[in-house]
Protein backbone atom coordinates (compact mmCIF):
# COMPACT_ATOMS: atom_id res chain seq x y z
CA UNK A 1 0.00 0.00 0.00
CA UNK A 2 1.61 3.38 -1.02
CA UNK A 3 1.73 6.09 1.61
CA UNK A 4 -0.48 8.44 -0.09
CA UNK A 5 -3.48 5.44 0.55
CA UNK A 6 -2.02 5.38 4.16
CA UNK A 7 -2.52 8.93 5.12
CA UNK A 8 -6.47 9.32 5.10
CA UNK A 9 -6.34 5.83 7.17
CA UNK A 10 -4.11 7.42 9.73
CA UNK A 11 -5.84 10.63 9.75
CA UNK A 12 -9.12 8.97 10.53
CA UNK A 13 -7.51 6.63 12.74
CA UNK A 14 -6.11 10.13 14.96
CA UNK A 15 -9.40 12.16 14.21
CA UNK A 16 -11.82 9.47 16.08
CA UNK A 17 -9.88 8.14 19.21
CA UNK A 18 -10.43 9.31 22.21
CA UNK A 19 -6.63 9.12 23.57
CA UNK A 20 -2.99 9.77 21.91
CA UNK A 21 -2.16 7.13 19.50
CA UNK A 22 1.28 6.32 18.87
CA UNK A 23 3.09 5.12 15.46
CA UNK A 24 2.75 1.06 16.55
CA UNK A 25 -0.80 1.93 17.62
CA UNK A 26 -1.87 3.19 13.91
CA UNK A 27 0.27 0.84 12.38
CA UNK A 28 -1.03 -2.31 14.12
CA UNK A 29 -4.68 -0.85 13.93
CA UNK A 30 -4.46 -0.63 10.06
CA UNK A 31 -2.86 -3.92 9.34
CA UNK A 32 -5.51 -5.34 11.49
CA UNK A 33 -8.13 -3.42 9.11
CA UNK A 34 -6.52 -4.47 6.15
CA UNK A 35 -5.61 -7.75 7.11
CA UNK A 36 -6.16 -9.19 3.56
CA UNK A 37 -3.16 -7.94 2.04
CA UNK A 38 -0.63 -9.69 1.41
CA UNK A 39 1.98 -6.92 2.16
CA UNK A 40 1.62 -5.49 5.51
CA UNK A 41 2.49 -1.77 6.10
CA UNK A 42 5.46 -1.52 7.97
CA UNK A 43 6.35 0.85 11.03
CA UNK A 44 9.07 3.07 8.55
CA UNK A 45 5.83 3.55 6.13
CA UNK A 46 3.19 4.89 8.91
CA UNK A 47 6.28 7.36 10.25
CA UNK A 48 7.22 8.71 7.05
CA UNK A 49 3.21 9.47 6.94
CA UNK A 50 2.89 11.36 9.94
CA UNK A 51 5.65 13.53 8.61
CA UNK A 52 3.19 14.52 6.16
CA UNK A 53 0.23 14.71 8.01
CA UNK A 54 2.09 17.25 10.29
CA UNK A 55 3.35 18.62 7.52
CA UNK A 56 0.12 18.99 5.72
CA UNK A 57 -1.45 20.68 8.88
CA UNK A 58 0.81 23.25 9.85
CA UNK A 59 -0.06 25.76 7.31
CA UNK A 60 -2.13 28.42 7.63
CA UNK A 61 -4.73 27.18 5.95
CA UNK A 62 -5.95 24.60 8.85
CA UNK A 63 -7.13 26.01 12.46
CA UNK A 64 -5.40 22.79 14.00
CA UNK A 65 -2.07 20.98 13.73
CA UNK A 66 -1.06 17.52 14.10
CA UNK A 67 1.27 17.00 17.47
CA UNK A 68 2.76 14.43 19.69
CA UNK A 69 1.49 15.14 23.36
CA UNK A 70 0.21 13.02 26.02
CA UNK A 71 2.31 10.08 24.36
CA UNK A 72 1.02 9.91 20.86
CA UNK A 73 -0.49 11.58 18.18
CA UNK A 74 -3.67 14.21 18.02
CA UNK A 75 -5.37 16.87 16.58
CA UNK A 76 -4.95 19.83 18.41
CA UNK A 77 -6.47 23.14 17.75
CA UNK A 78 -3.71 25.92 17.13
CA UNK A 79 -3.11 28.91 20.07
CA UNK A 80 -4.94 31.09 17.89
CA UNK A 81 -8.08 29.69 18.17
CA UNK A 82 -8.28 29.25 22.03
CA UNK A 83 -10.03 31.80 22.95
CA UNK A 84 -13.01 31.15 20.43
CA UNK A 85 -12.74 27.52 21.39
CA UNK A 86 -12.79 28.77 25.21
CA UNK A 87 -16.41 30.41 24.02
CA UNK A 88 -17.79 26.78 23.26
CA UNK A 89 -16.48 25.32 26.26
CA UNK A 90 -17.39 27.80 28.94
CA UNK A 91 -16.75 26.90 32.62
CA UNK A 92 -14.83 23.91 31.68
CA UNK A 93 -12.28 25.77 30.04
CA UNK A 94 -11.84 28.23 32.80
CA UNK A 95 -11.48 25.57 35.63
CA UNK A 96 -8.67 26.42 38.00
CA UNK A 97 -5.78 24.81 39.89
CA UNK A 98 -4.92 25.97 43.07
CA UNK A 99 -0.96 26.79 43.69
CA UNK A 100 -1.24 24.10 46.71
CA UNK A 101 -2.02 21.80 43.53
CA UNK A 102 0.69 22.92 41.52
CA UNK A 103 3.31 23.01 44.05
CA UNK A 104 2.57 19.39 44.82
CA UNK A 105 2.15 18.46 40.98
CA UNK A 106 5.19 19.74 40.08
CA UNK A 107 7.54 18.27 43.30
CA UNK A 108 5.49 14.85 41.77
CA UNK A 109 6.45 15.48 38.02
CA UNK A 110 9.98 16.22 39.22
CA UNK A 111 10.27 13.40 41.41
CA UNK A 112 8.03 10.55 40.55
CA UNK A 113 7.93 8.10 41.60
CA UNK A 114 6.86 9.57 45.24
CA UNK A 115 4.86 9.40 48.61
CA UNK A 116 2.67 11.76 49.81
CA UNK A 117 4.87 12.26 52.98
CA UNK A 118 7.30 13.10 50.54
CA UNK A 119 5.88 15.63 49.21
CA UNK A 120 4.77 17.08 52.40
CA UNK A 121 8.71 17.11 53.80
CA UNK A 122 9.57 18.95 50.86
CA UNK A 123 6.37 21.54 50.96
CA UNK A 124 6.68 21.91 54.52
CA UNK A 125 2.80 21.35 54.85
CA UNK A 126 -0.36 18.88 54.82
CA UNK A 127 -1.02 18.19 51.21
CA UNK A 128 -3.61 15.90 51.67
CA UNK A 129 -6.54 18.43 49.36
CA UNK A 130 -3.84 18.75 46.98
CA UNK A 131 -3.09 14.81 46.58
CA UNK A 132 -6.77 14.55 46.35
CA UNK A 133 -7.95 17.28 43.81
CA UNK A 134 -5.22 16.01 41.45
CA UNK A 135 -6.15 12.34 41.50
CA UNK A 136 -9.56 13.27 40.71
CA UNK A 137 -8.47 15.65 37.90
CA UNK A 138 -6.61 12.47 36.77
CA UNK A 139 -3.44 14.17 36.54
CA UNK A 140 -1.34 11.91 38.35
CA UNK A 141 -2.04 8.42 39.40
CA UNK A 142 -1.06 5.70 42.17
CA UNK A 143 1.80 3.98 40.73
CA UNK A 144 2.26 1.26 43.91
CA UNK A 145 4.05 1.54 46.76
CA UNK A 146 7.43 2.17 48.39
CA UNK A 147 8.28 -1.33 50.12
CA UNK A 148 11.24 0.01 51.66
CA UNK A 149 9.55 3.09 53.75
CA UNK A 150 7.63 1.61 57.18
CA UNK A 151 3.96 0.77 56.19
CA UNK A 152 4.64 0.25 52.55
CA UNK A 153 2.93 4.43 51.56
CA UNK A 154 1.34 4.45 48.36
CA UNK A 155 3.73 6.29 45.70
CA UNK A 156 2.64 8.51 42.93
CA UNK A 157 3.33 9.42 39.55
CA UNK A 158 2.24 11.62 36.68
CA UNK A 159 -0.54 10.15 34.33
CA UNK A 160 -0.82 10.83 30.62
CA UNK A 161 -3.58 12.90 31.31
CA UNK A 162 -0.80 15.38 32.99
CA UNK A 163 1.48 15.39 29.63
CA UNK A 164 -1.83 16.16 27.48
CA UNK A 165 -2.60 19.24 29.96
CA UNK A 166 1.00 20.33 29.33
CA UNK A 167 0.91 19.60 25.75
CA UNK A 168 4.29 17.67 26.20
CA UNK A 169 4.93 13.95 25.30
CA UNK A 170 6.63 12.14 27.65
CA UNK A 171 8.24 13.68 30.95
CA UNK A 172 11.52 14.32 29.27
CA UNK A 173 10.58 17.24 27.75
CA UNK A 174 10.14 18.97 31.07
CA UNK A 175 11.95 22.13 31.18
CA UNK A 176 15.31 21.22 32.92
CA UNK A 177 15.31 22.60 36.82
CA UNK A 178 18.92 23.67 35.58
CA UNK A 179 17.45 25.65 32.90
CA UNK A 180 14.27 27.11 35.17
CA UNK A 181 16.53 28.28 38.00
CA UNK A 182 18.90 30.25 35.19
CA UNK A 183 16.38 32.23 33.85
CA UNK A 184 15.17 33.33 37.46
CA UNK A 185 18.81 34.08 38.99
CA UNK A 186 19.67 37.57 39.03
CA UNK A 187 23.14 39.41 39.79
CA UNK A 188 22.67 41.09 43.03
CA UNK A 189 24.05 44.61 43.40
CA UNK A 190 26.45 44.89 45.68
CA UNK A 191 26.72 48.20 47.81
CA UNK A 192 29.39 49.21 50.60
CA UNK A 193 28.61 51.41 53.35
CA UNK A 194 31.64 53.37 52.21
CA UNK A 195 29.81 54.50 49.63
CA UNK A 196 27.70 56.52 51.38
CA UNK A 197 28.50 60.04 51.95
CA UNK A 198 25.97 60.75 54.24
CA UNK A 199 27.71 59.54 57.47
CA UNK A 200 24.55 58.31 59.21
CA UNK A 201 23.66 55.95 56.78
CA UNK A 202 27.38 54.26 57.37
CA UNK A 203 25.81 54.15 61.37
CA UNK A 204 22.61 53.08 60.82
CA UNK A 205 24.29 49.88 58.65
CA UNK A 206 26.44 49.18 61.74
CA UNK A 207 23.91 49.59 64.04
CA UNK A 208 21.12 46.75 62.28
CA UNK A 209 19.69 44.37 64.21
CA UNK A 210 19.65 40.81 63.30
CA UNK A 211 15.51 40.00 62.63
CA UNK A 212 13.81 37.79 65.13
CA UNK A 213 13.27 33.80 63.52
CA UNK A 214 10.19 32.33 64.06
CA UNK A 215 10.50 29.47 66.18
CA UNK A 216 10.38 25.79 64.19
CA UNK A 217 7.03 23.87 65.12
CA UNK A 218 6.62 20.07 64.68
CA UNK A 219 4.03 18.64 62.34
CA UNK A 220 2.50 20.26 59.09
CA UNK A 221 0.81 23.14 58.61
CA UNK A 222 -2.59 22.81 56.71
CA UNK A 223 -2.18 23.96 53.10
CA UNK A 224 -4.30 26.15 51.82
CA UNK A 225 -6.78 25.85 49.11
CA UNK A 226 -7.33 28.90 47.57
CA UNK A 227 -7.58 28.73 43.99
CA UNK A 228 -5.55 30.87 41.33
CA UNK A 229 -5.79 32.16 37.73
CA UNK A 230 -3.83 29.00 36.23
CA UNK A 231 -6.13 27.28 33.15
CA UNK A 232 -7.15 23.98 33.89
CA UNK A 233 -6.32 22.82 30.82
CA UNK A 234 -5.11 23.25 26.93
CA UNK A 235 -7.75 23.12 24.34
CA UNK A 236 -8.38 20.34 21.63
Amino acid sequence: MEISQIIPHIEALIFASEKALNANDITELINNAFGFLEERISLDQVESALNGIQEKYSTEFYPFELKQSGGGWQFLTKPDFHKTIAQLNGDKFLKRLSNAALESLAIIAYKQPITKGEVEAIRGVNSDYSIQKLLEKELITISGRNEHLPGKPLVYSTSKNFMDYFGINSTDDLPKIREVLADQLVEATVIKPEDFTDNSVLEQTEEEETPNLPEETDGYEAESNEEDETPESPVH
